[in-house]
């Protein structure tokens, strides 16, 4: 179907990092951060225009350094958090921090990506604060409370979790409580999820092949997934309709759901990929529609529905009811739906870094890749239907 087909956008640096605009629901707005070593890097901020299938772009200065996370703030669409590279006494470090978007960015400066004269002139980002500890160690991401005021995010930093609090304007951040990685080595924490649920009192986190759950009212930890994974856990996410599910993929090319009340054995194991898979997120709206991405540069569309907040669907479709057997539909309504993947996107020619749903449109995502290729794309228009119906 035509209406289903991707539209391709092209960074001209490098980058992992990808959030959509987590604070706007009405436009489909997604936050790209480059890495560049020779360059200054940038965020690009694509807008993408879903009648005409039209993408078009502003560029935004991130002198910092080159951005390995990014994540933008549920309350206001002028705020985003990064964690960017930079040198400090001849060694890398990484750093986090709160920015502004100047004003100018909304007021229409969009270009598109095919005018030669654009990015002469982009504008530089306002540093509100700097979320740095250095006794901490590197951040190696910033989250903010899921559907908050904007005033705490978590940062992750070496083998810390630091609970911080930001002044109304975000020009101050300080650090209301920490916990730390016990344990033998150099124990360093790759990625984290905060709970939607539970009054936002639940952090996921992952160092190497475990995953811990922790309590932020106490900082202590409530459960912990010794091996989820048989090589290091790459990213999380939590269901968002089930309260003790959570997802996470890792090394070993592999996607598992957890019920986090039963710790020892996965839910749901799915093995489509063929090398790391990076980013795993469920669709907000639509918990059974699961996205993954992974360095064998595919995209990975599962319909999860046997473990969703509606396994057994809405109707069963008509193909399954034979003339004259329509008394019959109570019964096969009662049979769960069965798990599936949905499509396998190859748009990508390198290692797909991450995968984000858009904020505004249920029915699309983005994905990214390191070579500066962002791809969006739909759900199979058939799909949305027979969800919807």
């Amino acid at each position: 179907m035509e209406d289903d087909a991707p539209v391709i956008y092209g960074l001209e640096f490098q980058a992992r990092a990808l959030t959509s605009q987590t604070a706007e629901s009405d436009a489909i707005r997604f936050l790209v951060g480059t890495q560049s070593l020779k360059f200054d890097n940038q965020i690009h901020i694509i807008d993408f225009d879903d009648e005409n299938n039209i993408i078009s772009k502003s560029v935004l200065q991130h002198q910092a350094g080159e951005i390995w996370h990014i994540s933008a703030s549920p309350a206001d669409k002028a705020v985003l958090t990064t964690c960017y590279n930079k040198t400090s006494e001849s060694r890398v470090v990484t750093c986090g921090a709160v920015w502004r978007m100047p004003p100018e960015w909304e007021s229409g400066s969009h270009e598109s990506p095919d005018d030669p004269h654009n990015s002469h002139n982009p504008q530089n980002l306002e540093l509100l604060c700097h979320l740095d500890n250095s006794s901490h160690g590197n951040a190696s991401c910033v989250l903010w409370e899921p559907m908050g005021d904007g005033k705490h995010v978590i940062s992750l930093a070496d083998n810390h979790a630091l609970l911080w609090d930001l002044t109304e304007s975000s020009t101050q951040a300080t650090i209301s409580s920490s916990a730390t990685l016990e344990g033998k080595g150099q124990l360093k924490f790759t990625a984290g999820k905060w709970s939607p649920h539970h009054n936002c009192t639940q952090l996921a986190t992952a160092n190497d092949t475990a995953i811990r759950g922790w309590d932020l009212r106490t900082m202590s930890q409530i459960y912990c997934i010794e091996n989820a994974h048989g090589q290091l856990v790459r990213d999380l996410d939590f269901n968002p309709n089930k309260q003790y599910y959570l997802a996470s993929c890792g090394d070993d090319c592999k996607v598992k759901f957890w019920d986090v009340r039963n710790i020892n054995e996965p839910v749901k194991t799915l093995e489509e990929h063929s090398h790391w898979v990076w980013s795993v997120r469920f669709n907000h709206s639509h918990d059974q529609l699961v996205l993954t991405g992974s360095s064998d540069s595919r995209v990975i569309l599962s319909n999860m529905v046997s473990i969703s907040s509606e396994p057994f669907g809405h109707l069963v479709d008509d193909d399954d009811l034979s003339d004259g057997e329509d008394n019959h539909q109570d019964e096969k309504t009662k049979e769960p739906l069965q798990d599936s993947i949905i499509s396998t996107y190859e748009e990508h020619e390198d290692s797909v870094y991450a995968v984000e749903w858009s904020s505004a449109d249920p029915w699309l995502f983005a994905s990214l890749s390191y070579d500066g290729r962002l791809v969006i794309n739909r759900v199979p228009r058939a799909l949305k239907y027979h969800i919807l119906l």
